[in-house]
């Protein structure tokens, strides 16, 4: 099961990113990962219990404050493990007009399999994921999004339609091998 707290915590907000996805975004860091990849680039991000405890109601009043955003990137820690608890906000992103992008730990193949259903009601809700674990030794500091080149940026509409990982083809997300 990959789902496992449903409380919102974070590790942290990046209120005006260009590098967590297309356009200005809000990136929000969740706190807990179970992965622990070496050299993950947010180690603190790890302790579920670390961070702070906030509502979707108190993150969609920031989102709101900005009104150039184009989009929420969720990373982490594991945005996964807290799904359900991320509906309501991702709901309201997309209530928003914003786009929405996850970044995960697991390969979209590992998801399906799971069928958690809280993830996977999460997904159909984001237009982009960004899976697998960053790998020190497939490092890469030229590839847009990403952090390592087993990590693919996925178009999620079209993968959960066809049950399998399909590229991101929207020309914002396009990048380079």
């Amino acid at each position: 099961m990959i789902a496992t707290e449903e409380d919102i915590r974070i590790a942290g907000i990046e209120n005006d990113s260009i590098v967590d996805g297309p356009g200005l975004r809000m990136t929000i860091f969740f706190q807990g990962c179970h992965r622990r990849c070496p050299d993950c680039h947010n180690p603190e991000s790890w302790p579920a219990d670390g961070g702070s405890a906030v509502t979707a109601e108190s993150l969609l009043k920031q989102i709101d404050a900005n009104p150039l955003l184009q989009g929420v990137t969720f990373s982490g820690g594991e945005p996964l493990i807290r799904a359900g608890a991320l509906l309501p906000l991702a709901v309201g992103i997309r209530e928003r007009g914003l786009d929405l992008a996850i970044y995960t730990g697991y390969r979209f193949e590992e998801i399906l399999e799971n069928g958690d259903e809280k993830a996977l009601s999460l997904l159909a809700i984001a237009q982009t994921l960004i899976d697998g674990e960053f790998l020190a030794a497939q490092k890469s500091l030229t590839l847009p999004f990403r952090g390592s080149r087993n990590q693919r940026v996925l178009d999620l509409k079209a993968s959960l339609a066809q049950g399998r990982a399909v590229a991101q083809s929207n020309p914002g997300w396009r990048f380079e091998r």
